[in-house]
């Protein structure tokens, strides 16, 4: 059932990046990902009070806490970067730089989490998926300002670390905590995160200004987000995490697939290559969970 729900993240999430880089055409990325974040964190608790899990706060112990809230604090730092990335850059430049967190979280849970059936086949998954991800990389194409190209690397490789983070800590965090109020728990500090730096930089000035699609495009993107993440901390919760993080990350298919028809965006060949690889070393990967 696991891999059922890792995968529809995977769906989810892939739906998700496309959406966000059509609502922040024009609209601030830091704005976009605070009022998507509020979605979210509206989806998350209605979900939870449909489940019935809303009462089981009071017995959430104190280290799930804490390891929630880290994982929110990871998990808002990863959207700015992310989104500030998608901002200035091709989504097939930072959707495949934002993936490589798998490479990482694999390893960590391997480590962590003592993950270790079949290593040596999931030791060679995870050489697969790094190589392809390495394959897919490209500078941005940006003639006029090569400082913004190196700025959407960096920001989509710091996405990505803390990405990482993310996986780790909500898997401890959400141990003995049930899968929708942990993530309704750790949206709302995401959610914190978001609004302080907004306010912070005077940009919640622009919110009035937004262009109507554009809100409609991000409004979208958080719902699509909040299944994404109801789905990816319940297969976390009761899966693989080294797994479970490379199926959700086969959310780049998606995101590739419709960049291309929507976006109108290209892949080389070497790209092409490269994502061959990231999807044989997944296949296999949940083959042998």
């Amino acid at each position: 059932m696991w891999i059922i729900t890792a995968g529809l993240s995977a769906l989810f999430a892939g739906i998700t990046s496309v959406l966000a880089k059509c609502g922040i055409k024009n609209t601030d990325s830091d704005v976009a990902t605070a009022i998507r974040t509020l979605v979210v964190l509206v989806f998350s608790w209605i979900i939870v009070f449909i489940v019935g899990s809303a009462e089981t706060i009071a017995v959430i112990s104190g280290r799930s806490f804490l390891f929630l809230i880290l994982s929110g604090v990871s998990t808002g730092i990863s959207w700015l970067f992310y989104f500030r990335a998608l901002a200035i850059g091709d989504v097939n430049t930072v959707a495949p730089i934002d993936k490589s967190s798998t490479v990482l979280t694999a390893v960590f849970a391997i480590v962590l989490f003592h993950e270790t059936n079949y290593l040596i086949i999931k030791l060679v998954c995870i050489c697969t998926i790094f190589a392809g991800t390495l394959l897919m990389i490209r500078k941005p194409k940006d003639e006029n300002n090569g400082n913004a190209s190196a700025a959407c690397l960096i920001y989509a490789l710091i996405s990505a670390v803390f990405a990482a983070l993310t996986s780790i800590f909500a898997k401890i965090g959400i141990e003995n905590v049930e899968s929708n109020l942990g993530t309704a728990i750790r949206t709302g500090v995401v959610l914190i995160i978001a609004w302080c730096l907004v306010f912070a930089k005077g940009k919640h000035r622009q919110i009035a200004g937004i262009n109507k699609r554009e809100l409609l495009f991000i409004l979208l993107s958080g719902v699509t987000t909040g299944a994404s993440w109801l789905c990816y901390y319940n297969a976390i919760q009761t899966g693989v995490v080294s797994v479970v993080v490379p199926i959700d990350k086969l959310s780049i298919v998606v995101t590739i697939l419709f960049s291309l028809v929507f976006l109108k965006e290209k892949l080389t060949a070497k790209a092409w290559i490269g994502l061959f690889f990231i999807v044989a070393g997944t296949v296999v990967m949940a083959l042998f969970a």
